[in-house]
């Protein structure tokens, strides 16, 4: 009996897959090396890509991730100014990477941290502004 994928499976069965993917699963299918020397360019790529974004961060002034120290020292600056500031402490993480681009980069730093941390329940001052300048270049933006 044929399935309705024409296959030769019974209808509603999928033993004739079970083997094969456990099979490919375990890396035991006749194509097994392939699949694991494709799964070595794709680390591989994988890892030039990181190394070309880390290189592109750097030469756009965007320091790298901070370590978990440095990460609560930019946090608590950053909320002691306003606790709205670290609401997603990630996204904060993230804008204030972004931010030190701008800061180093010579443009209006405060028009840009208040625009890049205001959110629509809280927008930023033109005072936040300058003190989360502040914050990121002795926290971060150490360049």
């Amino acid at each position: 009996m044929t399935g309705p994928d024409g296959k030769g499976r019974p209808r509603g069965s999928q033993e004739a897959f079970v083997p094969r993917q456990a099979a490919t699963a375990a890396g035991e299918s006749m194509q097994g090396e392939q699949v694991g020397a494709r799964c070595a360019k794709s680390s591989t790529a994988a890892a030039t890509a990181g190394a070309d974004i880390s290189a592109a961060e750097k030469a756009a002034g965007i320091p790298p991730e901070p370590d978990s120290a440095q990460r609560a020292v930019l946090l608590a600056g950053l909320q002691a100014i306003d606790p709205w500031l670290v609401g997603d402490e990630d996204e904060a993480i993230d804008n204030a990477r972004n931010q030190c681009s701008t800061i180093s980069g010579g443009g209006n730093a405060d028009a840009t941290a208040k625009s890049r941390f205001s959110t629509p329940a809280h927008e930023v001052t033109d005072d936040e502004a300058k003190a989360i300048n502040r914050v990121l270049k002795v926290a971060l933006c150490l360049g």
